[in-house]
């Protein structure tokens, strides 16, 4: 029987076994609600503030500065708008980039809609923003900057501690959305000067539905979601306590530095073999700037989709893009950010790697991908042309 190899981790990881071994009591023995104040609560009470702890622990945070959410989704919503709204008597006007996931995206719009202004930042051709554009870009009307920490389709690792002092120098609120970079790269709140951070499990190795908020101890937001005061009044819902206990050991595991070596070193080893193909370009930066398990590549003269259809054939699973716009056929606003043409972007194919990927399974997607970029010019015109012109290269 085939193996059917994923290297779509940047769309949702598999759960660790251990993580599932952690959270298996939750749902047979420990399964109280954790504000009941019976026996079977206060064991639900501590094993979420244990895993508080744990998580503010991976970032440099106080565990009463972690807000438990339904995913990152969530996170950013009430990072975005609980600010937005709790500060509107300063101003009204807040600054992203051009380069966010499409829930920041969408919450920007929506506060659009509210009367609130956005500015939307351009970033460079790998992706980067400028701390100088950001400066630029404050007003004394600005209440919050947020920028995504490694970007979900091409890698892109922010400069978060320059960011950040340029926000602290303006007293103006710095969020940033950590999903694609918690646990792959560093994340220090109190050193890279962040007010708020979004954070999910599903990423590394832990369940979907949880995530949380880090929201520095005297930043003002207003609640979305009301309820029974949860959350200290944050976010009213019963805790989802396996979820939340299963995030807090996934966290734990990935922090281990060999992981990240060992998807660095996967990682390069793909793409320096994928740039050997004729008429491929990578998509972000190259090192230490770009997010451990990430590459993402456009290939001239055939279709992003096309090639990951003939993939799944071969058993690859892969993405031309993030896994929330996976079906659209709007080219990645991304890519066009960066100055990709709508060809360029359209020939995209994002592979992510994960801990669990291994050197064979990056030696068969390297061996059967030349062989489908070769078949797909080969029976298209446009390709074929392509192919004309790369041999006289």
């Amino acid at each position: 029987m085939r193996k059917t190899i994923y290297l779509d981790n940047g769309a949702t990881t598999m759960l660790d076994p251990k993580v599932v071994e952690a959270m298996r009591p939750c749902f047979t023995e420990q399964y109280g609600n954790a504000s009941s104040t019976h026996e079977y609560g206060r064991d639900a009470k501590d094993l979420l503030e244990r895993s508080r702890g744990t998580i503010a622990k991976t970032i440099n945070a106080s565990p009463d500065e972690i807000l438990f959410t339904s995913g990152g989704t969530e996170s950013n919503n009430l990072a975005i708008k609980g600010v937005a709204y709790a500060n509107q008597k300063k101003g009204k006007h807040l600054i992203t980039t051009k380069v966010e996931h499409k829930c920041v995206m969408e919450s920007c719009r929506w506060l659009e809609s509210q009367g609130f202004k956005v500015t939307y930042l351009d970033v460079d051709s790998e992706g980067f923003v400028s701390p100088e554009a950001l400066e630029r870009a404050i007003t004394k009307e600005t209440v919050l900057f947020s920028v995504i920490h490694g970007n979900n389709e091409i890698g892109t690792i922010q400069d978060l501690a320059a960011l950040g002092m340029v926000c602290k120098k303006h007293n103006v609120l710095f969020h940033t959305d950590a999903c694609q970079s918690y646990t792959k790269t560093a994340l220090d709140v109190k050193k890279q000067h962040l007010d708020l951070v979004t954070l999910n499990a599903h990423k590394l190795h832990g369940p979907k539905g949880v995530g949380a908020l880090y929201v520095r101890r005297g930043v003002a937001i207003s609640p979305w979601q009301h309820g029974g005061g949860h959350e200290k009044g944050n976010r009213g819902g019963t805790e989802n306590i396996p979820g939340i206990v299963g995030f807090a050991v996934a966290a734990k595991l990935a922090m281990d530095e060999k992981h990240r070596k060992q998807m660095t070193k996967l990682r390069d080893k793909l793409i320096d073999n994928v740039l050997k193909i004729p008429g491929v370009t990578l998509n972000g930066p190259r090192g230490e700037r770009r997010l451990c398990n990430n590459a993402n590549f456009s290939f001239a003269g055939v279709e992003g989709e096309a090639i990951g259809g003939l993939l799944d054939a071969k058993g690859v699973c892969s993405s031309t893009g993030s896994a929330c716009s996976a079906h659209s056929l709007e080219p990645s606003y991304v890519l066009l950010a960066i100055g990709l043409t709508h060809e360029q972007a359209n020939g995209s194919l994002r592979l992510t790697l994960s801990r669990f990927t291994t050197e064979e399974e990056i030696d068969s997607t390297v061996k059967v991908l030349p062989e489908i970029v070769e078949k797909l010019r080969r029976i298209s015109p446009f390709g074929k042309l392509i192919d004309k012109v790369l041999s006289k290269v």
